[in-house]
């Protein structure tokens, strides 16, 4: 037997592939990743800048580094980056939290949520998400033993909306947390006031905590105007605002991220993190505190939202013009594609089988939507012929993946 399948049989027996072995369909993006570097396509699937951030920001990291920030951050993340997303929360929102009981920094907003939901949920609890939603939250959800529901997002004229009616059938008296994210992977969706105070009134009803994933919170287009929950009336203190330096300012790679809300659901949070990763990125908090805080950067992240409208607005007249219909997204850094006349004229069964042909037939590497869906879910049946595409790569790749679509007509 192989080492990794004698580990898949300790981790089976330990029931942890019993909980998460139906969420594990995240391995298409590995899978998308090793077809394009096989074939040579343009690689539109992974969802990271090929443009590093601010040249200030990666100085403020190095400057850090030389001085010797080398050894373990404390647990919370230092007081001054604690205290930047403090003011960042007052300057943006005019929400005010304490940085010293109120703020605790993570290694990216993965660890932030995976932490969260492990505090505050457990076996006989519902965490209800979006569908589609961002793969880890499937997986956290299963490895606490919690259950699953979810309320779709709709294609409409206007990008994915709410369903209301869904939402609320959603909810029972389970329901524990509501992992929601806004602006919205892989939809592109910025939820709107009126869409925000429906989840936070049904939070209010049933007495759930509402944890919100706003990593692309500045990366809004066409005037949509992201609205964290935590500044609604009454939810303040009961909602879990989770955040990250890796979007914002294109340095994925660092992974420091933040969440705040009221100190006794931080103070439990801070229990379950500490025996996760405890602390990491010593030399690049300082450099995460300087850009939250430095005017200069705030002016950088504005070009960076004007120059990412830029290349959704190249990337979608691409697609139209190579037969997908789009659903124009109003934030993030990714367009959602139905395939559904390539899936005719070329015999595949769903956005899965064409992503896997795509290379073959236009040099361009996508992610089928349903690996963001649950099998067999009335989202999962509406997504079936969707593909993901990313357009946080440089023009010239764009321009590229673009000529290489139109030999799908």
């Amino acid at each position: 037997m192989s080492e990794h399948g004698r580990w898949r049989d300790v981790a089976r027996a330990a029931g942890l592939l019993d909980r998460v072995g139906g969420t594990l369909r995240s391995t298409i993006f590995a899978e998308m990743t090793a077809l394009a570097g096989r074939t040579g396509a343009v690689n539109l699937g992974q969802g990271f800048p090929d443009v590093d951030g601010p040249e200030s920001v990666r100085e403020a990291a190095v400057e850090a580094l030389r001085a010797g920030a080398n050894q373990y951050a404390p647990g919370d993340g230092i007081p001054a980056l604690r205290e930047a997303v403090a003011s960042h929360q007052r300057r943006h929102y005019g929400l005010e939290v304490d940085p010293g009981s109120q703020v605790l920094v993570t290694t990216g907003a993965t660890e932030a949520i995976a932490a969260t939901v492990l505090a505050l949920a457990g076996p006989g609890d519902e965490v209800l998400t979006l569908e589609p939603y961002y793969d880890s939250y499937a997986a956290v959800i299963a490895m606490v033993g919690a259950t699953h529901t979810t309320a779709p997002l709709r294609a409409t004229p206007d990008g994915f909306r709410l369903d209301e009616d869904a939402l609320r059938a959603a909810f029972s008296a389970r329901t524990r947390i509501v992992l929601l994210n806004t602006p919205h992977n892989p939809t592109g969706a910025v939820l709107e006031r009126a869409e925000l105070e429906l989840v936070a009134a049904l939070a209010r009803e049933h007495d759930a905590v509402v944890v919100t994933d706003e990593v692309y919170e500045h990366l809004t287009f066409d005037g949509a105007t992201h609205v964290p929950v935590a500044t609604l009336p009454g939810m303040a203190e009961r909602t879990v605002t989770i955040s990250s330096a890796g979007k914002t300012f294109s340095f994925t790679g660092w992974k420091v991220g933040w969440l705040h809300g009221p100190a006794p659901i931080v103070d439990a949070i801070r229990t379950v993190k500490q025996f996760l990763t405890y602390t990491s990125g010593a030399p690049f908090q300082p450099a995460v505190a300087f850009a939250l805080t430095d005017e200069g950067v705030r002016a950088w992240v504005a070009e960076l939202a004007e120059s990412l409208a830029t290349r959704r607005d190249l990337l979608c007249e691409g697609l139209e013009a190579a037969g997908f219909a789009v659903v124009r997204p109003r934030g993030t850094y990714f367009v959602l594609a139905d395939a559904s006349a390539h899936l005719e004229r070329h015999s595949l069964p769903d956005g899965a089988a064409l992503c896997r042909a795509l290379p073959g037939l236009a040099g361009v590497v996508g992610v089928p939507v349903g690996a963001f869906t649950r099998p067999g879910s009335a989202a999962d049946e509406a997504m079936r012929p969707y593909v993901r595409f990313t357009f946080v790569k440089r023009e010239p790749v764009l321009h590229e993946a673009i000529a290489r679509l139109a030999a799908l007509v």
